[in-house]
C-alpha cells in the first residue's frame, strides 16, 4: 500500500496549484488522515509564503505547521547540490518529510512549481525526491500553445525518463488542454493512465491581490475587488483623452503615481456603463496621487471603486515583473477553489488512481473525509436541489460553490432582481444558477390549482392557494412533488415549521411509514454515527419509536454505514422497570416485528443505555453477546428532550460534527437548515439531501 503521493509538473506554468483542491479532496474521501509536504519552495523574498501550502493548510484545515509543512527553498537546495552536499539536502528534506508522516496516514507531497532558472535541475530534483521518499509521482504537464504531436511526445518522454532513473510512475495529466485533445490522436505507448483537464483560463489569471503580493505592493484604495482577475496590463503613458479607448475588459492599469489625471479618468470609466470593468491601477515609482485626489477617492462608495496599489518600482521595472506573476489560487478564493476541484472531478477518474495507489482502506471515517465522501457521492449523479431562501447571503455563496463543483443543479427561489443585487454586494457568480421568482412564474397558476386539487375537503379557497404559492417554501415543495426538482433545502431564515409544513400537507410519507423524523450525522475523529429522533418528534410512542429505528438505519444505510441499531433507555435489557422503559421495550419488539415482516437483515437491540451501546467493555457485563451492545451505529432516543440535548453535548463537549437534522420518512426530500447554519453546513446538507434523492429514484426503479 502506497502511503504517499508526488505530484510533479514537468516544465513552468503548468497549472499544477490548480490541481492541489481536487487532490485533497480525492484522497480525503478516502483516507481518515491526508497530510500535505511541499519538499522544495521558491521564497521570492524575506517573509515570503508559499501559497500553496498556506491554501491546503487553511482550506483543509490540516493541523501542520507552516514550517512543517515544508522541507527547504530552492535557493538552499540549489547551494548543497552544488557544493556537492545531496546527501545533506536530502536529509534534511526527508527528516522534515517524516514530521509530518508521523502524524498522517497518507501524505500528498507536491513538487517544485518551476520558478528557478534551471528546469532541468528541477525535474531531476523532484524525482529524486519521489524515490528516497518512496512516493509514486503522478506527472504534470501543459498542453498550452503546443500541437497533439509535442504534447504526446512530452508525455511519452516524461513518464520514460521518470521510469528510467527509477521512479514508480502511477500516470500523469495533461492541463490547459484544448477541448478537441483526445487520448486517442495522442497515440501513447504506455499502459499508465492519462487523464486531460480542459484549460479554463480564469483559474490561472492572477487576482490583483496576486499582483499586490507578488511586486510587494500597498493598497491605497478599492480592498474590497482585491480578487478581480487580471485579464492583461495597459500601460498609461500618454494623455487621458488618448487613453480611455485602450482600456479592456479586466485591464490591469500601470501608471507613475502623479498621473492624476489617469487615476480620475479610471475611477471615472469604472463607474460608466461606457467602458469595460478594469480591475485595478498600480501607481508606480513610490508618488501618490494629490491630496485632494485621495480625499476624492477615499469619499467614493467602495463597491465601485477599483483597486489602487501603490508601489516603490519604477514604471518599467512593474511592467516586466507583472509579466512573471505564476498565479494560484488563493486561500479565501472559495469560487476559484471549487471550479477547480469541479474540474478536476470530472476530467480525472478517481477510481482508477484509487485503485492503483490505494490497495487497501482504513476503517476510520473522520469528518472531513466524510464530508468529501458526501461530496463526491453526490457528484457521481448530479440533482436538481431547490434553495428556497435565494435573498440569503449564506444560501448565495453556498449555491455558487454546488454549482461550480458539480454537486448539484441549484435553482435560487427569490425576486430575481433582489437576489441577483446580493450575489453581486457579496461577489458571488450565479452564471450557472437558475432563479425562479414565485410571485412571477409561470408555474405559480399551475401550483395553486396543484394545491387547491391536493386540498380537497380543507376549505382552501383560490386567494388563499395563491398566497400559499407566492411563498417560497410551498413553491420550492410544489416543484419536488410535481417533479420539477428532485429535493428542497431551506431553513437558513425561515423556522424549521415554516420549512416542512408544506411537506407535511402534501408530499406527504412513505407507504407503511406513519411519522416524519429526523436524524442527525454525528462525525467523531474516527467515525460516524446515528442518532434520531433529536429535531421533529417530541414524544414520539412505541410504534413510532420502531419506525423511527428503521427510518434511521435506512438513512445511515445510504450515507454508507452500516447500522447495528440500539433502542436507548436509563436501563439496559431487564434491569430497570418503569414506564419509559417499558415503552421501548415494546418499541423493540414491534421493531423487530417490522424487520421479520420485510425481511431485512438489521440488528437492534434494545433497552441499552448509551455506554452499554457504545463500549465494549460495559456491553461485556450488561448485555454480553450482543450483536449490538458496543458496537452501535444507530441510536435511537426515546424523546425529543434526551435526543437533542445529547446531540448538542456529544457535539461541544467531544467536538464532533454534527451534519442535520436529516428528514425521513417523507416521499421525497425535503430538509430543515439551522438558522444559524454556516456556508459548510449549507454545502453539506445539500450533498445530503441530493444522494437521498439518488437513493428514492433507485427505490422507485
Amino acid at each position: 500500500m502506497a502511503h504517499n503521493i508526488f505530484l510533479a509538473a514537468t516544465e513552468t506554468r503548468s497549472g499544477k496549484p490548480a490541481l492541489l483542491p481536487g487532490m485533497m479532496e480525492m484522497l480525503m474521501s478516502s483516507l481518515p488522515k491526508v497530510g500535505f509536504f511541499r519538499p522544495v519552495i521558491n521564497a521570492i523574498r524575506p517573509g515570503w509564503e508559499d501559497q500553496s501550502i498556506n491554501l491546503v493548510l487553511e482550506h483543509f484545515e490540516l493541523d501542520i505547521s507552516y514550517d512543517d509543512a515544508h522541507g527547504c527553498t530552492f535557493k538552499k537546495a540549489q547551494e548543497l547540490i552544488q557544493a556537492g552536499r545531496r546527501a545533506e539536502l536530502l536529509d534534511i528534506i526527508i527528516s522534515k518529510y517524516n514530521v509530518v508522516k508521523a502524524r498522517y496516514d497518507f501524505v500528498l507531497c507536491d513538487g517544485t512549481n518551476f520558478r528557478g532558472q534551471d528546469p532541468a535541475l528541477e525535474m531531476e530534483l523532484n524525482t529524486e525526491l519521489a524515490i528516497n521518499l518512496a512516493a509514486p509521482m503522478l506527472l504534470v504537464i501543459s498542453a498550452k500553445d503546443k500541437s497533439t504531436a509535442e504534447i504526446g511526445k512530452q508525455v511519452q518522454t516524461a513518464i520514460e525518463t521518470c521510469l528510467d532513473n527509477g521512479a514508480d510512475v502511477l500516470g500523469c495529466i495533461i492541463n490547459k488542454a484544448e477541448e478537441t485533445l483526445s487520448l486517442a490522436s495522442l497515440r501513447l505507448k504506455t499502459d499508465l493512465p492519462v487523464f486531460i483537464i480542459p484549460e479554463r483560463a480564469e483559474l490561472y489569471l492572477p487576482t490583483v491581490a496576486d499582483v499586490k503580493r507578488w511586486l510587494g505592493g500597498t493598497v491605497i484604495c478599492g480592498e474590497k475587488k482585491l480578487r478581480a482577475l487580471v485579464g492583461n496590463t495597459v500601460v498609461a503613458a500618454m494623455e487621458v483623452g488618448n487613453f480611455l479607448p485602450k482600456i479592456k475588459e479586466s485591464s490591469l492599469i500601470i501608471t507613475p503615481g502623479d498621473r492624476n489625471d489617469i487615476i480620475l479618468g479610471c475611477v471615472a470609466a469604472q463607474q460608466s456603463s461606457g467602458y469595460p470593468d478594469i480591475s485595478g491601477i498600480v501607481l508606480t515609482g513610490g508618488l501618490l496621487p494629490h491630496e485632494n485626489v485621495l480625499n476624492l477617492l477615499n469619499g467614493l462608495a467602495p463597491e465601485s471603486m477599483p483597486a489602487i496599489i501603490s508601489l516603490e518600482k519604477a514604471t518599467a521595472e512593474t511592467i516586466q515583473k507583472t509579466s512573471e506573476i505564476d498565479s494560484q489560487l488563493g486561500v479565501d478564493d472559495n469560487q476559484r477553489i471549487a471550479l477547480a476541484s469541479g474540474d478536476f472531478r470530472r476530467s480525472i477518474d478517481c477510481d482508477i488512481l484509487k485503485r492503483r495507489l490505494i490497495t487497501s482502506k482504513s476503517t476510520h471515517m473522520t469528518p472531513k473525509m466524510f464530508e468529501f465522501m458526501l461530496l463526491e457521492r453526490a457528484a457521481k449523479d448530479v440533482q436538481r436541489v431547490v434553495l428556497a431562501e435565494g435573498t440569503c447571503d449564506r444560501i448565495l455563496c453556498s449555491a455558487s460553490i454546488l454549482q461550480r463543483r458539480g454537486v448539484a443543479n441549484i435553482v435560487l427561489l427569490g425576486p430575481e432582481d433582489e437576489v441577483k443585487a446580493r450575489a453581486r454586494a457579496f461577489d458571488v457568480d450565479l452564471k450557472w444558477v437558475e432563479i425562479i421568482d414565485p410571485s412571477h412564474s409561470v408555474l405559480t397558476e399551475r401550483f395553486m390549482a396543484k394545491y387547491i386539487e391536493l386540498r380537497q375537503g380543507k376549505g382552501v379557497s383560490e386567494e388563499v392557494a395563491r398566497e400559499r404559492m407566492r411563498d417560497v417554501s410551498y413553491f420550492g415543495t410544489m416543484m419536488v412533488y410535481e417533479g420539477l426538482a428532485d429535493a428542497m433545502v431551506s431553513g437558513a431564515e425561515n423556522t424549521t415549521a415554516h420549512t416542512i409544513r408544506p411537506a407535511f400537507e402534501f408530499v406527504k410519507t412513505k407507504p407503511g411509514i406513519s411519522v416524519v423524523s429526523s436524524v442527525f450525522l454525528m462525525c467523531l475523529h474516527d467515525r460516524v454515527l446515528v442518532y434520531g429522533d433529536c429535531a421533529v418528534n417530541p414524544n414520539p410512542d412505541a410504534r413510532q419509536l420502531a419506525e423511527i429505528a428503521l427510518s434511521s438505519a435506512e438513512t445511515a444505510r445510504i450515507f454508507g454505514i452500516e447500522p447495528r441499531v440500539a433502542m436507548l433507555s436509563y436501563s439496559t435489557g431487564t434491569s430497570g422497570k418503569g414506564q419509559d422503559v417499558e415503552r421501548i421495550a415494546e418499541a423493540t419488539k414491534l421493531a423487530k416485528q417490522l424487520i421479520a415482516e420485510k425481511e431485512l437483515d438489521l440488528p437492534l437491540e434494545g433497552p441499552l443505555q448509551y455506554d452499554a451501546a457504545v463500549d465494549p467493555g460495559v456491553a461485556a457485563t450488561k448485555m454480553p453477546n450482543s450483536a449490538v451492545a458496543g458496537k452501535a451505529t444507530v441510536f435511537i432516543f426515546p424523546d425529543l428532550n434526551t435526543g437533542n440535548n445529547t446531540y448538542k453535548a456529544v457535539q461541544r463537549t467531544a467536538g464532533a460534527v454534527a451534519i442535520g437534522p436529516i428528514l425521513q420518512g417523507l416521499k421525497k426530500p425535503i430538509n430543515d437548515l439551522s438558522r444559524g447554519c454556516t456556508v459548510d453546513d449549507i454545502v453539506n446538507t445539500v450533498a445530503i439531501t441530493a444522494i437521498q434523492a439518488q437513493a428514492e429514484k433507485r427505490a422507485a426503479l
